[in-house]
C-alpha cells in the first residue's frame, strides 16, 4: 500500500488497481453509506469494502473535470456535461446534496466514463441543489467554454436555473439539458 493523495479530512492509499480511503470514523461512516445507495445508480466510484476508518474502492484513474476540458473539443466536452449534470438530476430526485458540486475541480474525474468522488460531505433534504451547483460551475467556465466554441448565454441559463430550482421536474430539467446540447 503507497500513499496516494490527501484531502481535507482523509488520506488516500493505493493497493494495485485498490483506492483505500482513511478517514475518522464519522466521515468513513456517512460516505459509505452515500456509496453504497449510490452504487446502485452508478454514481460514484465502486465500493469494495469498508471498516471503522476506512474504505476500499475501485481507483479512478484519469482526468480531472478542469483538465479534461482543457484538453478536449467541443462535442467531448458537452457528452461530460450532460453526463454530470444526468448524475446531479439523480442525486437531487434521490433528495440528496453532495456539495461541493459548484467547485468541483477535484471531485469529478473522466476516464471512459465520468465519476463523481468524495460523498463524505453528502446529506439528505428536501431542496437538493446539485443540479444548480454544477451549472453554477458551468458558468464560472463560461470564458473557458466560448474558448472551445460554446456560445453560452449566461442569462438564458440562468434563467432556466431559476424555473428549475422553483419546480425541479423532468420538464425543466429536461429544458437545462436541451440548451447545453445546443450551445
Amino acid at each position: 500500500m503507497k500513499y496516494f493523495s490527501k484531502g481535507k479530512r482523509s488520506k488516500i492509499y493505493l493497493q494495485g488497481k485498490i483506492a483505500i480511503k482513511k478517514a475518522a470514523k464519522n466521515v468513513i461512516k456517512n460516505e459509505v453509506y452515500w456509496l453504497k445507495i449510490l452504487n446502485k445508480y452508478n454514481i460514484g466510484p465502486r465500493l469494495i469494502s469498508y471498516g471503522k476508518n476506512y474504505f476500499k474502492y475501485k481507483f479512478i484513474k484519469g482526468d480531472f473535470i478542469l483538465d479534461f476540458i482543457q484538453k478536449n473539443n467541443k462535442n467531448n466536452i458537452k457528452k461530460v456535461l450532460i453526463n454530470v449534470l444526468k448524475q446531479c438530476r439523480t442525486l437531487d430526485k434521490l433528495k440528496v446534496n453532495k456539495k461541493e458540486l459548484h467547485n468541483p475541480i477535484k471531485h469529478i474525474i473522466i476516464d471512459k466514463k465520468v465519476t463523481m468522488i468524495d460523498f463524505e460531505r453528502c446529506y439528505s433534504t428536501n431542496k437538493p441543489k446539485n443540479v444548480t451547483q454544477f451549472s453554477q460551475f458551468i458558468l464560472s467556465l463560461i470564458k473557458v467554454l466560448r474558448n472551445k466554441n460554446f456560445k453560452l448565454n449566461k442569462n438564458k441559463l440562468i434563467s432556466l436555473l431559476k424555473l428549475y430550482k422553483n419546480n425541479q421536474n423532468e420538464n425543466n430539467f429536461r429544458n437545462i439539458l436541451n440548451y447545453i446540447k445546443k450551445v
